[in-house]
């Protein structure tokens, strides 16, 4: 394999990204759009890049990703691709019917300098719009940002499309959800519901990209917010963003639109993120925190005491998206591991000023890295100057771990190696013990089968 050439020797890097810890923006524009219900999305390019985004999303989540496209010719490509939007939309409520189309851009349509406000205003003017129905859109050229990227600016457009405040505000807390699986956005209005706390999640893909097998196929599944919900956000006494890369400009356009306060915190990856999720949605919503979750970080935390044998002083690499890795991080070093490499493609400073906090004291010789330069080869080239005991990271991630023959445990997007992964959540206590489980039989099984035939054990 190519990998083991990797050396040891770094090289300074200006121009050259190898192995990206990233995809692009239209992925991750397309998946927050499947959040709203009976939404269809749109990609403003070719068909080959409107494939690559609904395979991307379909190899991870084992489900059919429904998406148009604006299929560009070599015409479309010269003199741009208005008509065929404009053309693309009428077909689509005529033989699809959805709710919403959300448009999405591409490298070609940026490119070109397609105006997205003209020509979906030419198209509403035109009655190519039925009524009730609706188009957004949001700008997403691939070049620049990640999936990250385009996830904040589907979401954004949400915001900008339908939340309207009226004079009166409702007892509603917003939970504007960033990168996560649909078991993740399950298991946080589990949470909710458990506290008894009135709230609108935005987007939602819980009941849409893990649906059940009927027999009987739904384009549009009967999860993901509503435009009624999506509207009434805009009545809400406050917003809590989970995820500050992926919903914080989403925040921000609302309480500019709508005057609702908004604070951002990290995914409740692991203890301390999710206590901190909690504290906040009781401390917004008006509600006391149940002894049932009570419970649940109890096991939690005995589960981490009686088994701090297997993680005391593990040294982890990990790659991703700064929303996952930021609460990660904390997680482990509640573990008493020693995350020492991390890094993410996608740029921001939030992410730095972050690890540099966390880091600090338990592991001040930790590497980390955020940005198009920071890719996976960049954290090989660490793993070779010194070893590391466990990899953390998506499906890319198990070559580097079987050249260097250590455990590794698939997180974050996409995992198309191992089916499930988007079937347990990761978020709250009882995500936690999932992830904290998942971690332990990596390390064991690699013990297990690397130890010396006398060291085998049967009760660990």
């Amino acid at each position: 394999m190519l990998l083991r050439h990797t050396t040891a020797k770094e090289i300074d890097r200006k121009a050259l990204t190898i192995n990206p810890a990233k995809t692009c923006q239209p992925v991750g524009a397309m998946y927050a759009a499947l959040g709203l219900h009976g939404c269809l999305p749109h990609s403003h390019g070719s068909q080959g890049c409107c494939s690559y985004h609904r395979s991307a999303l379909t190899r991870h989540f084992k489900e059919p990703v429904m998406a148009s496209t604006s299929s560009f010719s070599e015409g479309s490509s010269v003199f741009g691709g208005s008509a065929n939007l404009v053309s693309a939309i009428e077909t689509i409520f005529s033989v699809y019917d959805p709710e919403v189309i959300a448009v999405h851009t591409t490298c070609l349509s940026e490119t070109i300098g397609d105006d997205l406000t003209q020509i979906v205003s030419k198209a509403n003017e035109d009655g190519k719009v039925p009524a009730g129905k609706k188009v957004i859109f949001c700008n997403t050229p691939s070049y620049v940002g990640t999936h990250v990227t385009g996830y904040a600016n589907q979401v954004s457009s949400f915001v900008k499309f339908f939340s309207t405040a009226t004079p009166k505000k409702r007892n509603v807390v917003n939970l504007v959800a960033g990168w996560m699986e649909p078991s993740d956005m399950r298991e946080i209005k589990r949470i909710a519901k458990e506290m008894e706390a009135r709230t609108i999640m935005f987007p939602d893909m819980s009941d849409v990209l893990d649906t059940p097998l009927t027999g009987h196929y739904d384009m549009y599944p009967k999860g993901g917010t509503t435009q009624a919900d999506m509207i009434a956000t805009g009545d809400s006494k406050f917003t809590i963003g989970i995820g500050p890369y992926t919903t914080e400009d989403a925040c921000i356009k609302l309480e500019n639109k709508c005057k609702v306060k908004f604070e951002t915190i990290e995914i409740p990856i692991g203890l301390k993120a999710t206590d901190k999720f909690i504290m906040s949605l009781s401390r917004h919503a008006n509600v006391p925190v149940p002894d049932s979750l009570t419970a649940e970080r109890g096991r939690l935390v005995d589960m981490i005491a009686d088994n701090n044998k297997n993680f005391y002083d593990k040294r982890v690499a990990l790659f991703g998206d700064p929303d996952t890795l930021i609460p990660l991080v904390e997680f482990l070093l509640t573990l008493d591991m020693k995350p020492v490499y991390i890094v993410t493609g996608t740029p921001g400073k939030h992410f730095d000023e972050a690890m540099t906090e966390l880091l600090k004291e338990k592991v001040p010789e930790a590497k980390f890295k955020s940005g198009e330069r920071a890719d996976m080869f960049q954290m090989h080239q660490w793993i070779k100057q010194e070893g590391v005991d466990m990899l953390i990271g998506n499906s890319y991630g198990k070559y580097i771990a079987r050249d260097e023959n250590i455990p590794f445990v698939r997180l974050g997007f996409p995992v198309t190696d191992r089916p499930g992964n988007n079937f347990f959540p990761y978020v709250g206590y009882t995500g936690a013990t999932n992830l904290l489980i998942k971690i332990m039989d990596a390390f064991l099984e690699h013990k297990d089968r690397t130890c010396p035939e006398e060291k085998v054990e049967l009760v660990m």
